[in-house]
């Protein structure tokens, strides 16, 4: 998730940031078993002796799916890296095509979907095998790609044609082609099927109905980038990477009801499964913003690494994941403490993140 272009080049840096000599281009069960045991044994012989076993602690229910899996795009190494999000390790890397940047889930954890910039293509991994198994050609420099609530199609920011590619997932086929704003970067998607497409170079949203067609653009900050939406779709939020703010749009009304203080050059942005956070990667200080959105002002930052881009959040909202592009790492956040639980190495310059919802 590259912030805004300067004048030479489709993907940027941000204005004033040394950079470093690289490519200019950004691209846990034996314990749980032995524990079961003991009890099972202890209360055995505490009933065996007349003594009733102490009622056990009382524990929150287990609601972690035991599937969910981080997708990391590498945009310098033509891959793209799987995390176990339980376990908080590497499963391992899928090649794909040439500089791949953002990657999407598929709303039943089954596949996921990545954009890859130099090749003009989304590749299909199937989250199983970790393996692709369909390549589809879209348009020029394909930035992100993020399935609509239903799965049944992948929507596809096209950042050098200035379009968004539909692609019908059963058939891995374009069916459509629809001009959007200048440079459109990123996608969110809402539960009644409408979608947001930030405009990198014409600092506004295009709105995408149903059927896929643009029928309005919205005013926002510089540079919109990255972009997520309530679990409602009542809102969404737009990183406005030149401005350091994140506009709040009213999806009922499709109008800007506020803009929240990011940072100096907040880029990917995520909200928790509760609605009440919004998580905003600053590029420019290197840190992950934590928003209130009730409260709409800024509650912790948490140092990561070197330029952050993507973010995404784990469906059970206990961690918060980080790609940070120039230090070839993610970040794995515990939003309560705000603290950084692990760091784990990607492939270089990670940039798109998503995590299954299963």
């Amino acid at each position: 998730m590259r912030p805004f272009p300067p004048a030479s080049s489709a993907h940027g840096e941000v204005p004033g940031r040394h950079r470093t000599s690289r490519s200019p281009l950004s691209r846990r069960g034996r314990r749980v078993c032995w524990s079961s045991a003991t009890v099972l044994l202890l209360s055995c012989v505490l009933a065996g002796g007349g003594v009733a076993p102490p009622d056990p602690a009382p524990r929150a229910p287990g609601r972690y799916p035991v599937r969910v899996s981080a997708y990391v795009a590498n945009s310098g190494s033509s891959t793209v890296s799987a995390y176990d999000t339980r376990l908080e390790r590497q499963l391992g890397d899928t090649h794909v095509g040439h500089s791949p940047t953002g990657v999407g889930a598929a709303p039943d954890g089954d596949a996921a979907y990545v954009a890859n910039s130099r090749s003009n293509s989304v590749s299909f991994v199937n989250t199983a095998t970790r393996m692709t198994k369909a390549t589809v050609p879209v348009q020029r420099r394909p930035f992100a790609a993020v399935p609509t609530r239903d799965g049944q199609k992948v929507l596809v920011t096209n950042f050098g044609s200035d379009t968004v590619s539909i692609i019908k997932v059963a058939d891995h086929k374009v069916i459509a082609t629809v001009p959007v704003g200048p440079l459109p970067h990123s996608i969110a998607t809402v539960p009644d099927g409408h979608a947001y497409v930030t405009d990198n170079g014409g600092g506004a949203v295009t709105v995408l109905d149903p059927t896929s067609h643009a029928t309005q653009n919205i005013p926002v900050g510089d540079f919109p980038s990255g972009i997520s939406a309530l679990p409602s779709g009542k809102q969404v939020f737009v990183s406005n990477t030149g401005s350091g703010t994140v506009s709040v749009i009213d999806t009922h009304t499709n109008k800007v009801v506020a803009n929240l203080p990011a940072g100096r050059a907040p880029l990917g942005n995520a909200v928790s499964p509760d609605g009440k956070r919004l998580y905003v990667a600053d590029t420019a200080r290197d840190c992950l913003l934590i928003i209130d959105i009730p409260a709409r002002h800024i509650v912790g930052h948490v140092p990561v690494g070197v330029q952050p881009q993507g973010v995404a959040v784990t469906p059970d909202g206990r961690r918060v994941w980080v790609t940070n592009e120039k230090s070839d790492t993610v970040s794995v956040i515990d939003p309560f403490t705000q603290q950084v639980r692990a760091t784990l190495p990607t492939g270089h310059e990670p940039e798109g993140i998503a995590i299954t919802p299963r």
